[in-house]
């Protein structure tokens, strides 16, 4: 009895990491073939447009996994923050699933289509776009804080110049991850122009990370005197020297990339896969340091994910299938990037 109690106990923290975890992934892994639909613009032929698509033929629609479990994780084990979210969120939820509804129809079209091919590339793109804007609105809207009075479908109050910036921050983001994963899955000059583009959007991320977390310190004191009211601040102070540090770090690799291109040598493997790494671990280190500032809440500065959580019988029931599903789907995914692993090559048919 006494370890069940412990369990019960431990289990809505569990839950919290959990879908931690889940979004975490998603961001990853969903985020760079997003970022192959926010770049499409900026490729020019058909040729280019078809490398890009072929890049992540395979993985795009796996990689949405880790959403659908994010939302279960959140609906089962804390009905309160989904039904909150949800009611506070209604339309950029919206609007990120029509997003996401158009880009997966237009990757399934443009490959058989021929006239009407240049408006399936426009509803890749733009769908991609919203949804990655959608997803960093959403993100603004949590951290800015969300009063009490705003739990109604008529409020407008999660869009804020805060809000509309971290949606254009998650979209370079996202950008800067699909020209890491260009980098590593490319040759030639579409490698060199995305390690170009990558270097450019290095920049600016970071400039975004550190306005946006400005702005968070300004607008959540609490989150300011967690941050330096205490002596856990020198620890906390090397989650943002170690996303710098893997900035730079990427920003040099990318460089080398380009250099190599230019004097006709052959790029390295190192330099081509492991600036998707570092930029990994720059996402990574911002999503630590988003968790340390909103901990424990789920709806700040309202509902923690302890007041949140489903009675104890709900999560108990809940674990089976949680032991089970998610080595499952780490497994699958982990399978499916290993058998394609390598470049993308030319060929004639889609996938």
């Amino acid at each position: 009895m006494e370890l069940l109690s412990e369990l019960q106990f431990g289990l809505p923290l569990f839950y919290f990491l959990l879908l931690g975890f889940a979004i975490l992934m998603y961001v990853l892994l969903d985020g760079f073939d997003l970022g192959i639909g926010i770049l499409y613009p900026w490729f020019n032929t058909d040729a280019e447009h078809d490398h890009l698509m072929r890049s992540i033929s395979h993985v795009w629609d796996g990689n949405e996994t880790w959403l659908v479990f994010g939302g279960v994780i959140l609906f089962a084990a804390f009905p309160a923050a989904y039904a909150g979210l949800l009611s506070i969120l209604y339309l950029p939820i919206m609007l990120m699933l029509i997003g996401l509804i158009f880009r997966g129809v237009a990757f399934e079209y443009r490959f058989k289509s021929n006239r009407s091919r240049h408006w399936w590339n426009r509803s890749f793109s733009i769908g991609s776009s919203l949804a990655a804007f959608c997803q960093g609105l959403m993100l603004g809207a949590v951290v800015q804080g969300i009063p009490q009075g705003a739990i109604n479908l008529s409020s407008l109050q999660w869009l804020s110049p805060f809000s509309l910036f971290t949606g254009l921050a998650v979209m370079a983001g996202y950008a800067l991850l699909g020209c890491v994963y260009l980098t590593m899955k490319s040759r030639g000059a579409l490698q060199q122009k995305a390690a170009r583009y990558g270097q450019r959007l290095v920049i600016f991320v970071m400039l975004a990370m550190l306005l946006v977390s400005l702005g968070t310190l300004l607008l959540q004191p609490e989150i300011r005197s967690r941050w330096f009211g205490s002596w856990h601040t020198l620890v906390l102070m090397l989650l943002p020297l170690a996303a710098v540090l893997a900035a730079r770090l990427l920003f040099i690799d990318l460089g080398r990339v380009q250099q190599q291109y230019r004097t006709g040598q052959p790029v390295q493997a190192i330099h081509e896969s492991r600036p998707f790494w570092l930029a990994a671990s720059l996402f990574l280190f911002g999503f630590c340091g988003l968790v340390v500032s909103i901990f424990p809440y789920l709806i700040p500065p309202k509902l923690t994910f302890y007041e949140a959580a489903a009675p104890d019988g709900s999560l108990l029931f809940l674990l089976p299938g949680v032991l089970i599903f998610v080595p499952l789907i780490l497994t699958y995914t982990l399978w499916g990037y290993h058998i394609f692993r390598g470049k993308v090559e030319d060929f004639e048919e889609g996938y």
